[in-house]
């Protein structure tokens, strides 16, 4: 069941930072990123939207907040030039009083709220209170004004950016039908779900070159030789007895939202998040622990989402060429037709694991910031009754992430291993191509944030 928790804590700290009208505007306090990335993934748990979708309405919505601080924090540069097809990302004009740090989140609530299906509404209620608040406490209407304006522009100006991304053109193409030939996918129980975003890699990626970029090694092809390589995968699937800490390891990386149970008669979702979701949810946490100021968290979280998201269109690129059958499917027809995974399949091919690649692309990039030796408590899906998990670094939350796929029973090891190379190479070529606008990216230069006050006691002037 879904625990959606309110976390009055943060609220608490952003409104605390409100200043009396006419006084200087203080830093918000950066959990307030973390928190509107919260929000969003209660949206898309309520909607049940699908991973690539998810990474794709977490990119825009930061990169909406990330453009206000290149425009007001000169350690920061625009995205423009750097990512593919980027406008230049014009200011409003005739602001007079505004917080940039209050426009930037204001920025990337205007824009989930446009994209996200329930977003017009959930997100425009947390926005109110936030809002409503403030003014209670003295922020002053002219800088709330100008913030909101501020951050209205900015988003109209991504959303516009969003659409050219050519997603939208997607229902346009023919419906995607499972084929019949030996070794390839089909739909699954219990839902038995059509194939999710066959045409994902047809969109606009971020810093990509296109889709099939880092098309990995082709996989195991299907046979029926039981001296195979694919009959010996399909073996050790069968083979592994998932208990213990593979158990655990398999439920913990779960993120499935298209999961169901059974009652009586019925199939309920199960509303979980997205393994993006998760992610993103580890960046809030690395921030924290390293005391981030806002604009390197907005940096930092915007960077991880593009990783996500051209993650995703390299992996869905190759899952929609190799089409290969799932284990579930397989495994019932040639040796147990009452097998069933601990993990419910998830509605698309098997090939390449898309735990294993966006995992590992998120890891590089997290580990770019905050060091190889990066050690921290997972408590993301605590909230949905998971327990806190600890790691050692990004790359070995990476690792168990893939393999918790094979521990399910829904992927094969061909497509864990390779998915971590896809994964690798996504990320060391999205830390390449954003190097150009983070300057406080490399945890050899010294922390724009180490010896910075209390950020609830520092402030900065309106515009």
């Amino acid at each position: 069941m879904r625990i959606r928790l309110y976390l009055p804590i943060l609220i608490i700290a952003f409104l605390i930072s409100c200043n009396r009208k006419g006084e200087k505007s203080p830093e918000l306090d950066p959990a307030i990123i973390g928190q509107v990335t919260r929000e969003m993934t209660d949206v898309m748990v309520h909607d049940v939207t699908n991973p690539p979708l998810a990474a794709r309405f977490y990119s825009y919505a930061c990169l909406a907040g990330y453009e206000i601080v290149a425009q007001n924090d000169s350690a920061y540069k625009t995205m423009h030039g750097v990512l593919n097809d980027f406008p230049v990302i014009v200011k409003p004009e005739g602001l007079t009083e505004y917080s940039y740090q209050l426009s930037a989140v204001l920025a990337m609530l205007e824009t989930a709220k446009k994209m996200q299906p329930s977003g017009g509404l959930m997100l425009q209620k947390y926005q109110d209170r936030l809002l409503d608040s403030c003014k209670t406490l003295g922020f002053s209407e002219e800088v709330i004004a100008g913030s909101a304006a501020y951050g209205l522009g900015i988003s109209k100006q991504i959303l516009k950016y969003a659409k050219a991304d050519k997603y939208n053109q997607i229902s346009n193409f023919p419906r995607y039908a499972p084929t019949e030939v030996k070794g390839s996918w089909y739909p699954t129980p219990p839902g038995y779900f059509p194939p999710v975003e066959p045409y994902f890699k047809t969109v606009r990626p971020f810093t990509l070159d296109s889709s099939s970029q880092f098309k990995p090694a082709a996989p195991a092809p299907f046979s029926e030789d039981k001296n195979s390589e694919f009959y010996k995968m399909m073996l050790s699937n069968y083979q592994t007895k998932i208990e213990g800490e593979a158990k655990v390891t398999a439920a913990f990386w779960d993120c499935n939202p298209f999961a169901l149970e059974n009652k009586g008669h019925l199939l309920v979702g199960m509303k979980k998040i997205s393994p993006g979701a998760h992610w993103i949810g580890i960046t809030d946490i690395a921030c924290k622990q390293s005391k981030a100021d806002l604009s390197k968290t907005l940096l930092v979280t915007t960077s991880v989402a593009i990783g996500l998201m051209d993650g995703f269109m390299a992996c869905w690129d190759e899952k929609y060429r190799s089409n290969r059958i799932r284990p579930e499917t397989v495994i019932r027809k040639y040796i147990d037709p009452n097998w069933k995974p601990f993990l419910q399949t998830p509605p698309f091919p098997e090939y390449l694991s898309g735990h294993s690649v966006v995992s590992s692309a998120a890891a590089i990039i997290l580990t770019h910031y905050f060091g190889e030796n990066f050690a921290y408590t997972d408590t993301v899906e605590e909230r949905f009754g998971l327990k806190a998990r600890k790691f050692a670094s990004f790359n070995h939350a990476a690792k168990e992430s893939g393999m918790s796929r094979f521990y399910g029973g829904i992927h094969f090891m061909d497509a864990v291993e390779n998915g971590w190379t896809q994964g690798e190479h996504v990320g060391n070529w999205v830390v390449s191509r954003l190097s150009a606008v983070d300057r406080l990216s490399t945890v050899n230069k010294q922390s724009a944030v180490s010896n910075r006050p209390s950020v609830l006691g520092k402030s900065t002037a309106s515009r």
